[in-house]
């Protein structure tokens, strides 16, 4: 789950994301803990981890309790999130978008293009969530019960199979892959690193995706989850 702040009306990321960025991403001296990163990864410190991991389980739960005020005992409301299938948080299958983009920032950071501090300064506002945390902030709020719950894994390139011969010959995955990634976080990378950077980074990262994806099939998994409001 992330947060945008971007768009408007009822189905934009402004209005109905909730993920915000953890609080607590900086020692005592005011240093960032997750440097290098944007997100997650498998050498972020535990306290990085812990602290995404409490912001989720925050906003999570004041997403679900504002909803049960709109709804009637009995009523349904179905969920569709990007989420992980095991209970590691550093999981390729949710973090290795970000670990990429991250790897693309830092090969410009070592030509001068971009400023360390940037990298250092910028922490995802997103969170991909498994089942169990879900059930445990679900059942602490206590507004609703879980009816379903189901997890479907989706390739990072999906969807070619749809395109004509033509246009895969001439579209790579890894740029099919930085341009999905690009519509969603183009407007906050924007903001924190400058408009000037963007299409040298999204090309760097379809080099890197490309690569990774010549070796190994990640997938992302997404989380499907039916709640009943509870009397």
């Amino acid at each position: 789950m992330n947060s945008v702040n971007k768009g408007a009306g009822e189905n934009s990321y402004a209005t109905n994301s909730l993920v915000q960025v953890p609080r607590d991403l900086k020692d005592e001296r005011g240093r960032w803990l997750n440097k290098g990163k944007l997100y997650i990864s498998k050498s972020s410190p535990k306290c990085v981890l812990k602290a995404y991991s409490q912001q989720f389980q925050n906003d999570f739960s004041q997403f679900i309790e504002a909803r049960s005020e709109e709804m009637v005992d009995g009523g349904r409301m179905v969920l569709s999130l990007m989420g992980r299938d095991s209970m590691d948080p550093t999981s390729a299958y949710c973090c290795y978008q970000w670990e990429l983009l991250a790897q693309a920032l830092m090969t410009m950071v070592s030509e001068g293009l971009v400023e360390e501090e940037k990298v250092d300064s910028f922490n995802a506002p997103y969170y991909a969530p498994c089942v169990e945390e879900l059930k445990i902030v679900i059942e602490k709020e206590g507004s609703f019960m879980v009816d379903s719950h189901e997890a479907y894994e989706i390739d990072w390139d999906d969807g070619t199979e749809l395109l004509s011969e033509n246009v895969l010959e001439t579209v790579s995955s890894g740029e099919r892959v930085a341009k999905t990634v690009r519509a969603v976080v183009e407007s906050m990378l924007k903001y924190h690193f400058g408009s000037h950077i963007i299409d040298e980074l999204f090309q760097r990262y379809a080099k890197l995706v490309e690569d990774y994806l010549s070796k190994t099939r990640t997938k992302y998994i997404n989380l499907v989850i039916s709640l009943v409001k509870q009397q």
